[in-house]
């Protein structure tokens, strides 16, 4: 369950101070799919970002599965993304210096009790669940846009998280590529049961969440519910075509540092 209680968060420059939450209060429910729509600029990226722990905000309260994660240090939150959290960024973020297999590890390597060999195996497992086998041994630049956002949501899937954030994970990509990442992102929520919060600018994925959360200049200004939207994977149909284990871990930590 993530759980929002009256949410600031602003940035400030020399000239000014932008304030991009305003006193945002909702609550998600285990299990759900919720989509956060709106225009460019309204907060949703800062929204997902406070709501997966890797921005603080301002005031208010931001907790997952009861823990608040305003009050956690760096270390608790680090341990508590490893656990629970899985992210999906607009652009990717893999790392350039790791191949894919070693890319979809990284939860594994920097939190994690489980042996090279284990490591290992439960990559391959997950890059096979998404179709990237093939794939394991290429690095980022020699993939496509729709292979990255592959090996992104199997980097996200490695640590069995409870719930997945994506930033656009549709984005820049052509009807066959998007309606993979759907069908990979809409399984894990209805057969595994993980929470799914979506932000995205197209509305055909929207319709597909259980909730839609619309924002605008950093407010939500209405939270509704879908009630004709389909449970089964295949509705995506109708979107619109629009070395050891320590120098491992010291290369991906590295890597992740530069």
């Amino acid at each position: 369950m993530l759980e929002f209680k009256n949410v600031f968060k602003s940035f400030h420059n020399e000239s000014e101070t932008i304030d991009v939450l305003k006193n945002i209060s909702f609550r998600i429910e285990t299990g759900e799919f919720v989509a956060i729509i709106g225009p460019s600029g309204s907060g949703k990226s800062t929204l997902l970002g406070v709501a997966a722990g890797l921005d603080k905000p301002d005031t208010g309260v931001v907790a997952l599965d009861g823990i608040d994660v305003t009050l956690e240090n760096e270390s608790n939150l680090a341990d508590l993304r490893a656990d629970r959290i899985g992210f999906i960024f607009q652009n990717f973020q893999l790392l350039p210096g790791l191949n894919a297999i070693e890319n979809v590890g990284i939860p594994l390597y920097l939190k994690s009790s489980l042996t090279e060999a284990e490591i290992l195996k439960k990559s391959e497992k997950i890059l096979e669940s998404v179709s990237m086998s093939h794939r394991a041994t290429h690095f980022p630049k020699q993939l496509s846009g729709g292979e990255e956002q592959r090996i992104a949501i199997a980097r996200s899937f490695v640590n069995d998280p409870k719930i997945i954030f994506a930033d656009e994970p549709t984005a820049n990509l052509d009807f066959k590529n998007s309606k993979t990442i759907l069908d990979l992102l809409l399984y894990r929520n209805k057969e595994q049961g993980t929470t799914l919060v979506v932000v995205t600018h197209d509305p055909d994925v929207a319709k597909l969440a259980d909730r839609v959360l619309e924002m605008k200049d950093g407010e939500i200004i209405s939270d509704s519910r879908n009630k004709k939207k389909s449970k089964s994977v295949s509705s995506t149909k109708s979107i619109s075509k629009k070395t050891t284990k320590q120098t491992k871990t010291t290369r991906i930590s590295k890597q992740a540092s530069r």
